[in-house]
């Protein structure tokens, strides 16, 4: 049996803080787990950030409801999971994912959650276990199913190599070029193309 795990920003919904950083002027929260490993790290720098500029969950969430999939990325979705299980697996949160779940017609998605104060303030985040992305795909692993992974960023690279067969998609140049043997994709279409012969492989 086998069960595809996508990356959600990137993939399949534009990156959530890129659009942010553009709609509130902070150009420094446009940095991504495409620029840094780290996501505890990157996620307590971003939070130092809003603190800064006084910025809450109701100015990120009006920013996230403005934004829609990627061109192409619902359609690809429906036709995925008409012929096998989806599972998004993302480090993005709950109360910013929901909305984008609805217009990608819900699909099963396994996040994190922030901690938010009454006034509105992100004082925390809570991720869902160590290494969500590889500590999920090996649990499915354990309970009989062969992954086939795809990502675009560095957090997604644990998760892409344990499975069957793992690919990136419109992946930056830097991590194409940190991992020349991962096939890379830049069109729905191929990407598709490409997720239906290794479910069809027997290898």
């Amino acid at each position: 049996m086998k069960i595809v795990c996508l990356d959600m920003e990137g993939v399949l919904v534009p990156e959530i803080w890129i659009a942010f950083s553009e709609a509130s002027g902070i150009p420094e929260l446009k940095r991504t787990t495409r620029d840094e490993p780290d996501y505890n790290k990157l996620m307590n720098w971003r939070l130092s950030i809003l603190r800064e500029h006084g910025l809450g969950l109701k100015e990120i969430q009006e920013t996230i409801a403005k934004i829609d999939p990627l061109p192409g990325a619902k359609e690809f979705l429906d036709e995925l999971r008409s012929i096998t299980q989806v599972i998004i697996i993302s480090d993005t949160f709950e109360q910013f994912a929901t909305p984008l779940m609805k217009k990608l017609g819900w699909p099963t998605l396994f996040c994190n959650s922030l901690v938010v104060g009454e006034n509105g303030e992100i004082t925390d985040f809570r991720m869902r276990c160590e290494k969500s992305k590889l500590t999920t795909v090996k649990a499915l692993q354990s309970c009989g199913y062969e992954t086939i992974a795809a990502g675009d960023s560095f957090n997604d690279l644990a998760m892409i190599r344990a499975g069957k067969k793992g690919f990136l998609f419109r992946a930056p140049e830097g991590i194409r070029k940190d991992n020349p043997d991962l096939p890379v994709f830049d069109t729905f279409e191929d990407f598709l193309a490409g997720i239906k012969e290794a479910l069809q492989s027997e290898d």
